[in-house]
Order: structure tokens, then C-alpha cells, then sequence
């Protein structure tokens, strides 16, 4: 009884034993480390952390799969988390609240993923992490107070990134880089921390200056995984080390002029100049009274003149040339030239005067023939079946008339429509005219009759009705073959001895002989009583059939 009792005891320990033994996941390996358990899912179709890990774990490795985002709270349960790989995945997005509850991290890694942005603010919430791996990403920005709650860091791996131009200050700002540049007094000396940049599309201009600066005199306890930096741009200084590259301050652009006053005669080019100089390299603009009716042709010259203000490269100027072509007295007045880079934005105006000419001026210019100082440019902006929308800019310079007249005529509307359109106004819209009509519109000054460049051409569009009942007929015509194609050979017998032909079909056979489908034509009938070709033809391209096939398809 004694030996029974004990065997009983045994199966029942060895039971306890499996059951308190967690279940691993599916597809997953669990083992036991020196450091606790591990949870290791290799190449997995894992879409999401799964919510019901158990808090025992202390390392999750989680490799080649689908896992897009860490929302916010994916590892609540997990408080006793020290080690969390999440390499080679497609972690795109990390969600602020991720890492709550992993006070005991100490080692992140998140290498070869698709993360554009980091939450940096969400390291409040692991104050023993030693370890941030994010190399292979795409990484673009790193603010300057990123670590500022990565006190405990000794290792941060940012290579192979697309950062450009990061500031000097988001290291020496760095908790973990001031504490170890300037120890208490008796303190512990603190261990090395390991910074790797190495492997990014680096900007070598003025914005990079600090982080130059930090790198060239950067030292003990601070160890550079790769201290042989390189600039990628701009083209002056790619393929240079940071050792070797010389960046002067940024400053706003300053912009200048061969000349603020410009005068010419009507219909000469004139070449608007504005010279920038900044740092980083300007970008310019231009604004003046017509931009929103004329354009001109602006070419940037950038990178190719040296600085005639400072002594900085030549990729600090930009030159920009606006051409006026056949210049009119309309296109008088300040042209602001707008030069803006990232410290700030700088304005130049250029007074335009031109003198009106003798002669007319370009006839192919989109602006009217000279009416005295008056100049008008008509346009149709907006079109439908029965209306258009007209809008118009116009100068004139003789300030008693400034009323305009409007002229719409239509050869088969048969009557002229006379609009007088007071001053300021400069869009109008008729309605209730013809479809498909060939209409002429004319703008002019007061009572004159319009003159030639004064007036617009324009064809409504045709009525939609007319365009639907055509369509509707086509469509039952190429019906009604679709099912003389489907129809059984005793259909066709009965086809064959009715008088059909497609002359007498007319509209409902061959629609006007327009590519409609054709008549079936019957199918021989022969001494046996079998038919050999049972096909019906739907042919299309009807006005390409000669006179002969008409009179076959009659005598059919």
C-alpha cells in the first residue's frame, strides 16, 4: 500500500511540473538562459506582438516577419523585460506608448527595419536602457533633445541611415555625454560610450558645422564606431572626410542688383537680375504685378559664380534671370525678387518702367494691339453645352473710360448680344446659348468696336440628349446581333427564309451605314437539309462594303 501511495505521489509531482511549464508559442522556440527565459520566433508570419506573452520572459527575439508597428502598450505584461530584438522586420511605425512598463530594458535593437521617425519621448519609460541599435533604417531627423532621456546609454548606433545635417547640440546636450565630460570629483570613472554615425548621406554646409566641429574633437570616454566620416554633398565637397572640410557660419540671404531702375522702350526684351548670397545655398523667387496672367521665363544660375559679398564658396550665390520678352507698358511696375534659405528670407525690388513705342507692338503677344494706353487679354475659363465663364485683365490709362463693352455674336445664333460691364468687374458669365455652336466674344473699351487680339473664339459643347438617345440605339442594335449569334440553326433556317435585308433593316441593322453591326446573313441551304456554315457575321466598318455585298445581302 506504502509503494502504491508513493507512485501516486510521483505521477501527481510530474503532472504539477508540466502544467506549471508555460506554453510557447506557435511556430516559436523557448529556452532557458543564464539570464532567464528566452522567447525566439525566427521568420514567422508574426503581424503583431501577441498580447498574452507571459511576464516571465527576459529576452523576446522576434526576426524576419511581417510585424509592421509596436502599438502603444505591446509589451504591458512583459515588467521583467531586459533584452528585446526586433531585427529584420518591416517596423514602420512606433506608437508613443510602446515601450510602457519595460523599466528593466536594457537592450533594444531594431535593426534593418522601415522606421522614417523615432518617438524619442517614449524613452521615459525605459531609464535602464544600455543599448539602442537602429542602423539599416531611414531615419531622416534627429532633434536636438532626441536623448534626453536616454541617461544610461552606452551604445547608440545610428548608421546607415538617410540623416543629412544633424545639430551639434543633440550630443552635447546628451545626459550620458555630460556626465562622462565632466565626472565629480572621487567619482567612478564612467565606461566608454560607443556613437556610430558612419554610413549616412551627409550635407557638408553650414548646418553641419557643430557636428564637424564635435567630430574632429570628440574623445575618451566617447568612441566613434567609424570616426572616418564622409559628406556626400554638395558636389564641391563629396567624398571629403569631415577631418578635411572647412564650414563657416549660416547666415540669411543678401541679395543685390546690377541695377534697382530699369527703363526701356515697349517691345524690347529686358533681363531682370538678382544676385543672392546666403548660407546654406538660397533659393529664389520672383513676384510682380502679372504673375497671375503672364508668365516669363526665370533662370537660376546657381553654383556657378563665386561670391562677390563674402569670401564664402562658390555653392553660397545663386543668380536668377528673369527675361521679359517684347516688353508693353502693361508690364510696368516692381518685380520683387524673394530669396529664402533655412536661417531666413531676404526682398529686393526692381522698378520697371517702360515707354510706350510708336510702332504696334508683337502681334503674336497675348495682349491686344495698342488702343491708346489701353491693353486687354480675354480668356474663356470655364465651358458647358449652353454657357461659358469669360475672365479678362485690362489697363487702360484714360481714367473718364474705364466701362467696357462686351460683344457676343453667333452667325447661326443670328443675333448679337451687347454687354456694357462697369469698372472692377473682370469675369462674366453667359448662359442660354446654342450647343455646338461656333461663337465669337470681344472686349473693348467704352463704346469703340473691338480690334483684333480684343476678342476670344470659342465652340459650345453639343447637347447631351441628342449624344445619349445615339448611344442608346447602338446599343440595342449590337444587342439584338449579339443574340441572332446565339440563336439555334432552326432560328437561322427561319432568318433565311424571311425577306430580311439590311437595307430594309435600315436604323435598326446598319444605323446609317456607320460602323454598325451587320445584318446575319443566312446560311446556305443545301439538297441534304443540312446547314454547313451556321455562323452569323456582325461585320463592322459598313461604309467600306462595295455595291455587290449590298445587293448579295438583298437577294439572301
Amino acid at each position: 500500500m506504502a509503494s502504491v501511495s508513493h507512485y501516486f505521489l510521483l505521477v501527481l509531482a510530474f503532472l504539477d511540473s508540466h502544467t506549471a511549464q508555460p506554453v510557447c508559442l506557435p511556430g516559436c522556440t523557448c529556452s532557458h538562459e543564464s539570464f532567464g527565459r528566452t522567447l525566439q520566433c525566427m521568420s514567422i508570419s508574426l503581424g503583431a506582438i501577441p498580447l498574452n506573452l507571459p511576464d516571465e520572459f527576459k529576452r523576446v527575439r522576434i526576426e524576419n516577419s511581417p510585424l509592421f508597428e509596436l502599438p502603444r502598450g505591446s509589451f504591458i505584461n512583459m515588467s521583467t523585460l531586459e533584452y528585446l530584438w526586433l531585427n529584420f522586420n518591416n517596423v514602420t511605425v512606433i506608437h508613443l506608448g510602446a515601450l510602457e512598463r519595460l523599466s528593466e530594458l536594457k537592450e533594444l535593437r531594431l535593426e534593418g527595419n522601415k522606421l522614417r521617425s523615432v518617438p524619442w519621448t517614449a524613452f521615459r519609460a525605459t531609464p535602464l536602457l544600455r543599448v539602442l541599435d537602429l542602423k539599416h533604417n531611414r531615419i531622416e531627423v534627429l532633434p536636438e533633445l532626441a536623448l534626453q532621456f536616454l541617461i544610461n546609454l552606452t551604445y547608440l548606433d545610428l548608421s546607415s541611415n538617410r540623416l543629412t545635417v544633424v545639430s551639434k547640440s543633440v550630443f552635447s546636450n546628451w545626459p550620458t555625454y555630460q556626465k562622462r565630460r565632466q565626472p565629480g570629483c572621487g567619482a567612478k570613472i564612467p565606461p566608454s560610450m560607443v556613437l556610430a554615425l558612419h554610413s549616412n548621406p551627409w550635407l557638408c554646409d553650414c548646418r553641419l558645422r557643430g557636428l564637424v566641429q564635435f567630430v574632429k574633437s570628440v574623445s575618451l570616454p566617447v568612441i566613434l564606431v567609424n570616426p572616418y566620416l564622409m559628406c556626400r554633398a554638395p558636389l564641391s565637397k563629396a567624398g571629403q572626410l569631415f577631418h578635411e572640410t572647412e564650414l563657416g557660419d549660416c547666415m540669411k540671404p543678401r541679395i543685390s542688383t546690377p541695377s534697382a531702375n530699369v527703363t526701356i522702350w515697349a517691345g524690347q526684351n529686358v533681363t531682370l537680375r538678382c544676385l543672392a548670397q546666403a548660407s546654406p545655398s538660397p533659393t529664389i523667387a520672383w513676384t510682380y504685378p502679372l504673375s497671375m496672367w503672364r508668365e516669363f521665363d526665370a533662370v537660376l544660375r546657381g553654383k556657378q559664380l563665386a561670391p562677390m559679398l563674402t569670401s564664402s564658396t562658390a555653392e553660397d550665390a545663386a543668380l536668377s534671370e528673369l527675361v521679359i520678352p517684347a516688353a508693353h507698358p502693361v508690364d510696368r511696375g516692381n518685380y520683387t525678387c524673394v530669396a529664402s534659405n533655412s536661417i531666413g528670407r531676404s526682398t529686393l525690388d526692381i522698378s520697371l518702367h517702360v515707354l510706350p513705342a510708336q510702332a504696334l507692338p508683337d502681334p503674336h503677344s497675348p495682349f491686344s494691339p495698342l488702343e491708346g494706353d489701353t491693353y486687354i487679354d480675354l480668356r474663356v475659363v470655364k465651358q458647358t453645352v449652353h454657357g461659358i465663364l469669360l475672365e479678362w485683365f485690362a489697363v487702360a490709362n484714360a481714367p473718364e473710360e474705364k466701362w467696357f463693352t462686351l460683344y457676343v455674336a453667333s452667325e447661326e445664333a443670328l443675333r448679337k448680344e451687347v454687354v456694357h460691364i462697369g469698372p472692377g468687374i473682370n469675369t462674366y458669365a453667359i448662359d442660354d446659348l446654342l450647343p455646338g455652336t461656333k461663337y465669337e466674344a470681344c472686349l473693348s473699351l467704352g463704346g469703340r468696336p473691338p480690334r483684333q487680339g480684343q476678342c476670344v473664339v470659342f465652340v459650345t459643347g453639343r447637347d447631351r440628349s441628342g449624344l445619349e438617345e445615339r448611344e442608346r440605339l447602338l446599343h440595342i442594335t449590337v444587342v439584338l446581333c449579339a443574340v441572332l449569334l446565339a440563336l439555334p440553326v432552326g432560328a437561322y433556317v427561319w432568318a433565311a427564309q424571311a425577306p430580311c435585308s439590311c437595307r430594309e433593316w435600315g436604323l435598326h441593322c446598319c444605323l446609317h451605314r456607320r460602323k454598325a453591326p451587320r445584318c446575319p446573313r443566312a446560311a446556305p441551304q443545301h439538297a441534304d437539309g443540312s446547314y454547313r456554315d451556321h455562323t452569323a457575321i456582325c461585320e463592322d466598318n459598313l461604309e467600306h462594303r462595295d455595291a455587290e455585298g449590298d445587293e448579295e445581302g438583298e437577294s439572301g
